[in-house]
């Protein structure tokens, strides 16, 4: 049995500020989707960019993108994952929703919040790690500045019934170009130190404060390979397809998981 998952990753330039011109945008691309697709992944505060100027916002923050995420999910009959800056009982957060097509769904709010880029001034962190199961794989929801840090993406063997916490972990972000040799060295690390596939998605274009993001949207394999890569500054989709077997199989082999920490 072929056990494979292909995800379509959305890379874009943001508008800034501007839900309805982003959603406009990204109904654009999802109009081109391939049918097999299986998820499909949106960068981190799709709807917004990485703004933490929340006067300017609708209220309650975040509900039109929501509400969107919840139809296109039904529409395409997919499982749609994307962050949105959201606003919930006087609390504002970057989170992160896995949406399913029956419109339930399961969230991540970002746990380490980007204090050069004052997000802890206005968003409150997430305390809880999130991993979803989709068709026999499981998933860890990380959200950009959070790959910095190892200790909260450390994967778990279980030796008493040979299984892992995750099989892959979904990092989404507007990660600017000018740090870039820090994403492309740590994706790599930690595809490697958990032995988990590691999917990239990353806004491309200028923000209001000058910052460029090149994009660089990525799929690793549990080696550190990157097994798909859209170009940088590239708006359009990358699809990628993972395998849990072909996981498992190296997993089996190497199985450094008996003398992790």
């Amino acid at each position: 049995m072929n056990r494979s998952i292909k995800i379509a990753l959305i890379q874009a330039d943001l508008y800034w500020e501007d839900t309805v011109a982003n959603l406009q945008k990204f109904d654009k691309l999802l109009s081109k989707l391939s049918p097999d697709t299986d998820i499909v992944i949106l960068p981190e505060m799709f709807s917004t960019g990485f703004t933490m100027n929340i006067h300017n916002l609708e209220k309650p923050t975040g509900k039109t993108a929501f509400e969107w995420l919840k139809k296109k999910s039904q529409a395409l009959d997919k499982p749609m994952i994307g962050s949105i800056l959201t606003e919930y009982a006087d609390k504002y957060y970057n989170r992160m929703y896995w949406m399913r097509p029956d419109a339930g769904f399961e969230y991540y709010d970002k746990h380490h919040l980007f204090h050069m880029g004052n997000e802890h001034l206005v968003m409150t962190a997430g305390t809880q790690r999130v991993i979803v199961e989709h068709q026999g794989f499981k998933f860890l929801l990380q959200i950009c500045y959070d790959l910095r840090f190892p200790v909260w993406s450390r994967n778990t063997y279980y030796q008493k019934d040979d299984t892992y916490a995750y099989d892959a972990i979904i990092y989404i972000a507007n990660w600017p170009e000018s740090r870039k040799q820090a994403y492309s060295s740590l994706l790599k690390a930690r595809a490697i130190e958990n032995q988990a596939y590691v999917v990239w998605v990353n806004r491309i274009g200028e923000d209001d404060k000058k910052n460029i993001h090149s994009g660089d949207t990525q799929v690793l394999n549990a080696q550190g390979n990157i097994i798909g890569q859209k170009n940088a500054f590239e708006e359009g989709i990358l699809y990628a397809e993972i395998n849990l077997d072909t996981l498992r199989l190296f997993r089996n082999r190497f199985k450094v998981g008996l003398d992790w920490d």
